[in-house]
């Protein structure tokens, strides 16, 4: 609180909800798949040609996300190591619209379906 410019669950897929929050704020991202915490399985399946698509738009996840300014993260890594709560800065949010995903600074397209869209009844 007082760090955060804006925040909401990822319960609906990472791609999805980040969309939601970059479209509420009006402005677009860079996410930088190589910086998104991943369980060891979901690693183990990466370095055998795992599918982003899966791995982003998979719901049921239950994390935060939020933006913050840069200016921010000292803060911000302080009150997450006192808490002892893993906080992981994954990308930069941009003026241009739109979601742009890289990986180890490669670009990546954009997954087909970005998570679970609750009142379409299938992936959105």
């Amino acid at each position: 609180r007082g760090l955060a410019h804006a925040a909401m669950d990822v319960s609906d897929g990472l791609l999805l909800d980040l969309r939601r929050l970059l479209e509420a704020s009006g402005c677009g991202a860079q996410l930088l798949l190589d910086a998104v915490p991943l369980s060891a399985a979901v690693a183990r399946e990466h370095e055998h040609g795992g599918d982003w698509q899966r791995t982003l738009g998979g719901g049921e996840d239950y994390e935060l996300i939020f933006t913050a300014p840069e200016s921010a993260w000292p803060a911000i890594a302080r009150l997450a190591a006192g808490l002892a709560l893993p906080v992981s800065d994954i990308g930069v949010v941009t003026a241009q619209p739109g979601l742009r995903l890289t990986d180890r600074g490669a670009p990546v397209p954009m997954p087909a379906a970005a998570g679970f869209d609750h009142f379409a009844g299938a992936g959105a």
